[in-house]
């Protein structure tokens, strides 16, 4: 897991998440979340298991757009803008990842 200025100031904390389609339940990708609250959004950095380089994220198997890319201002880092209700999410542990 990343341990960088980002997470120091979410409180240092990170849990792994497993990123899934709303819509069909196909796996996404791992995802290291810092600090409390909801997941609005996916900063590329944090993306394990998936390239991100396309404009939209969107779920390989049904076709749904899950959000897109922006550039968060306040920190001056690439992301995924999630629509509302388009993912699921379940903490999982880094050694599930391999």
């Amino acid at each position: 897991m990343k341990n960088d200025k980002y997470s120091q100031a979410r409180g240092g904390w990170s849990r792994m998440l497993a990123i899934a389609c709303e819509k069909c339940g196909q796996h996404i990708c791992y995802y290291q979340k810092d600090g409390p609250g909801p997941l609005k959004r996916m900063y590329l950095d944090r993306i394990i298991g998936a390239s991100p380089a396309a404009q939209a994220l969107t779920c390989k198997h049904c076709g749904q757009e899950l959000g897109v890319k922006i550039v968060y201002q306040k920190e001056n880092r690439s992301a995924y803008r999630l629509f509302q209700n388009s993912v699921t999410k379940k903490i999982t542990s880094q050694s599930a990842i391999k």
